[in-house]
């Protein structure tokens, strides 16, 4: 019989409110791994209350800064001690590669350490006033209730990027993780009343985006959207949030430009395009999938990154020699495969994959693939795919390249290959990005702010910066001065 996942609500399981479930399937094997509560309105209104009465109750609203950075500590030391139980659940769920889940945990822990770190140093300032009888200053307070909506492709670490901060800051939260990735983030949410948070702080509601996701949204009670996803979904929860004059954290969509100078170390620069968009099968919202190769080194670049995806081992994601696991849902894969059919109908030519290999296993599988005779102007090279598609241009000049890299509606990353120093900066400060990395990609740490440009996203996650996110500042003005009032028709300052 399969396993059941209620709610997580208040500290407990419990049973959805309606009595319905849905199955999560393992992508690599299609077998159904349990059946996880759908969430319905009632549901989500009720985590709401409870996260209500959560952040009212002493217990937390009181509990000094210091000790929620004890708390957040003792959660990141129980996510190290089972590491490898939620390494193979989410692998078990999305198909990532259990060594890159391993190496996931290994680092996960250290954004509740740094968010431990950082919960006693959230603090406001003395402002100077123009009257010695004045004293302003500022403080920073929670916001209350905030919802936080996960994606499927990295649901421990992009759910822990919310979730570490916001209760840093003192809120209390509700998550609604994605329909295939829901037991590693209710996993955390019981290692959260482990740890010694009080019941309500931590709920979760499992269940569909048009359901459980859209109650979320909806709920007046909630100071805060936090959601990483598509940029249609953020737009609408954009739309949502600003009507009600409440903020919204939104890590969107991408189509990064990784470029590839004439002084590059081209095997180096190789391997990082191969790491941009074949690693996680492209399932990351930083993909590197526009590559851009000056025209001295294309083909060189060209025959290495396409003879490094031949050989890329594709299969079983628990096996540590495979390097590229299945994409996570049947739609996903055929939305890939449609790219690149539409690709080739606009005139790309599929130098290798383009096709659904054949493996023992009956997942949703697809090769990692690479198009050339691609310019700026095809969807297949402006859309997001959000899968093992790399599309490699040549280019001729710096400024060229430049505005063909910034000739995109997103603006969340891009890469930089290149020995000349001053070329490097002038191409950090001139793409149109939240995150720049030269001669390398995908390096992550909490301690280094993100941001998306344009279509990309609004907000700030990692860094001191994302704790002000779920903060509102409070100005304090405070009269020292015990006499009469000069004037009342004339504005103190």
């Amino acid at each position: 019989m399969l396993k059941q996942y209620g709610h997580f609500i208040n500290g407990a399981f419990v049973a959805p409110l309606e009595g319905e479930y849905f199955e999560s399937h393992n992508p690599a094997t299609l077998e159904t791994l349990y059946e996880a509560a759908r969430g319905s309105a009632a549901d989500v209104d009720a985590a709401v209350e409870a996260a209500r009465r959560a952040f009212e109750n002493p217990a937390w609203r009181r509990m000094s800064q210091t000790k929620r950075g004890h708390l957040l500590r003792r959660l990141g030391d129980l996510i190290g001690e089972n590491a490898e139980e939620l390494a193979r659940l989410e692998t078990q769920d999305n198909g990532k590669l259990l060594r890159e889940m391993r190496g996931q945990l290994a680092s996960v822990p250290e954004y509740y350490y740094y968010y431990a770190g950082l919960a006693d140093k959230i603090q406001g300032s003395q402002i100077p006033s123009n009257s010695p009888d004045l004293l302003n200053y500022t403080q920073r307070e929670p916001l209350g209730v905030v919802g936080a909506i996960t994606p499927w492709n990295s649901p421990l670490t992009l759910t822990t990027s919310k979730l570490a901060p916001a209760l840093a800051a003192g809120n209390t939260i509700v998550i609604k993780p994605s329909e295939y990735t829901s037991r590693t983030i209710l996993r955390v949410a019981e290692l959260t009343v482990e740890a010694g948070f009080p019941d309500g702080v931590v709920n979760v509601v499992t269940g569909f985006g048009a359901e459980a996701g859209a109650a979320l949204v909806a709920n007046t009670t909630i100071a805060k959207i936090s959601f990483t996803g598509s940029t249609a979904t953020g737009s609408a929860i954009a739309a949502s949030t600003a009507a009600r004059f409440i903020g919204s954290t939104l890590e969107l969509g991408g189509k990064s430009p990784n470029i590839v100078f004439e002084d590059a170390d081209v095997a180096n620069a190789s391997m990082g395009v191969v790491a941009g968009i074949f690693a996680a099968a492209g399932q990351t919202c930083i993909a590197g999938s526009r590559v851009f190769a000056h025209r001295s080194v294309y083909d060189e670049l060209l025959e290495r990154v396409s003879e490094r995806a031949k050989s890329i081992v594709i299969g079983d994601p628990m096996d540590l020699s495979t390097e590229l696991g299945p994409l996570a849902f049947a739609d996903q894969r055929d939305k890939v495969d449609s790219y690149v059919s539409l690709g080739v109908s606009e005139g790309a030519n599929v130098l290798t994959g383009g096709t659904r290999p054949k493996l023992e296993l009956p997942g949703y599988f697809y090769s990692p693939t690479v198009l050339t005779d691609v310019d700026n102007s095809m969807r297949v090279v402006r859309e997001e795919i959000f899968g093992p598609v790399a599309a490699i241009m040549p280019f001729d000049t710096e400024e060229e390249v430049l505005a063909l890299a910034n000739d995109t509606e997103y603006g969340l990353a891009a890469g930089v290959w290149t020995k000349n120093l001053s070329r490097a900066h002038r191409m950090a400060s001139r793409l149109e990005a939240g995150t720049i990395w030269v001669n390398t990609y995908r390096a992550m740490s909490p301690m280094s702010p993100r941001q998306g440009f344009k279509n990309s996203g609004v907000g700030i996650e990692h860094g001191m910066e994302s704790v002000n996110e779920y903060t509102r500042l409070k100005s304090v003005w405070i009269n020292t001065d015990e006499g009469p009032v000069a004037d009342p028709f004339v504005m103190r300052g």
